[in-house]
């Protein structure tokens, strides 16, 4: 399995109403190579890999290939709370993966 299809598969793995980290999938994949998840996800050709759920390390909306304004939308149908374009109550809400992927 390619990269690509690695950081989708955890993505799926993002129950609704939570959100993770680019740094939190490229950490779950054992590697430091945020940016590179960033991309994958970008070029996420997959409408049921939730990639609006990934956001910054530091809680704010980052990167969505339809753009901010439709992550918020999508994030807010599912009661996760944004304001300035930053996630209300971060660490309640962040997904870490199991290390026994």
């Amino acid at each position: 399995m390619n990269f690509n299809e690695k950081v989708y598969n955890l993505c799926k793995k993002i129950p609704k109403g939570k959100i993770t980290s680019y740094k939190e999938i490229a950490h779950a994949l054992n590697t430091k190579a945020y940016r590179a998840v960033g991309q994958a996800l970008n070029k996420n050709p997959y409408s049921y890999v939730p990639c609006h759920r990934v956001i910054g390390n530091n809680g704010n909306l980052v990167g969505f290939a339809s753009g901010l304004k439709n992550k918020t939308k999508l994030l807010k149908k599912e009661g996760i709370q944004i304001k300035n374009n930053q996630v209300m109550n971060f660490e309640k809400l962040i997904y870490r993966f199991r290390k026994d992927l």
